[in-house]
């Protein structure tokens, strides 16, 4: 595919779009959760925003049950934040200084957590990290924003893994708590975020299959520096 045709493809997640309806073709909790994700991946939910159950309910076509589980995983993702008596509403964006804070701790933890996994690394998860690298390079095409959001969970799950690999349990709690207060992937798609982490995701793959330890420090260091270049423009002081 080329890349021509993913810019396409996810740059349409910034387009309005059409009224939503869920096509039962997985499980519907999954269904509703991707929904839901893709709505905040492309601000349709803006930051702060009330969601209302009920609407989401006459909007989506299905019973509060599976709206409710996907709010849960959401909240407990950092992505929505339930209020006593007030309900659901959208994160707020990190400002500036968090957003700097964020990618100083990943810039300390992330390349040694990377050079750890590759001295540590089964076969398993190594087939793992190539299935996520591999479904993130092909965004599925009757859905642009559903397929960037996609991107996103494969994504936090591709350094999720490294970081669990590397066997330093404080390193890894330390990251799930630096991604779930990001909240970089609800960030309207441009094409260079995408197609640039694909290629830099790359490389790190390429050093763990060659066993090859400072090479996958170097690797991840370079991804999160060249990450945070591409992100820091979106996010004001």
């Amino acid at each position: 595919m080329s890349n021509t045709i993913k810019a396409d493809r996810f740059a349409r997640a910034a387009e309005p779009d059409k009224r939503l309806r869920i096509a039962r073709r997985t499980s519907l909790g999954d269904e509703v959760y991707e929904t839901l994700l893709a709505q905040l991946v492309s601000l349709r939910i803006p930051p702060n925003a009330r969601i209302s159950v009920d609407a989401l309910v006459r909007e989506l076509g299905v019973s509060q049950t599976p709206i409710r589980a996907a709010l849960i995983r959401l909240e407990n993702e950092g992505l929505v934040v339930k209020t006593h008596n007030v309900g659901y509403s959208a994160a707020p964006m990190p400002s500036r200084d968090k957003f700097e804070q964020i990618y100083d701790l990943r810039l300390l933890l992330e390349p040694y957590a990377a050079e750890q996994a590759c001295q540590k690394l089964g076969d398993v998860a190594r087939g793992e990290l190539a299935e996520l690298a591999l479904a993130m390079t092909e965004p599925e095409p009757e859905d642009a924003e559903r397929a960037y959001g996609k991107f996103a969970l494969h994504d936090a799950k591709f350094h999720a893994l490294i970081a669990t690999q590397s066997g330093n349990l404080l390193v890894a709690e330390a990251l799930a708590r630096s991604y779930a207060h990001s909240h970089l992937f609800r960030l309207r798609y441009h094409a260079a975020a995408t197609e640039g982490a694909v290629e830099e995701h790359a490389k790190i793959i390429s050093a763990m299959a060659a066993a090859d330890p400072s090479g996958a420090h170097a690797a991840m260091e370079e991804h999160i520096v060249r990450s945070r270049a591409r992100w820091r423009p979106y996010f004001v002081e």
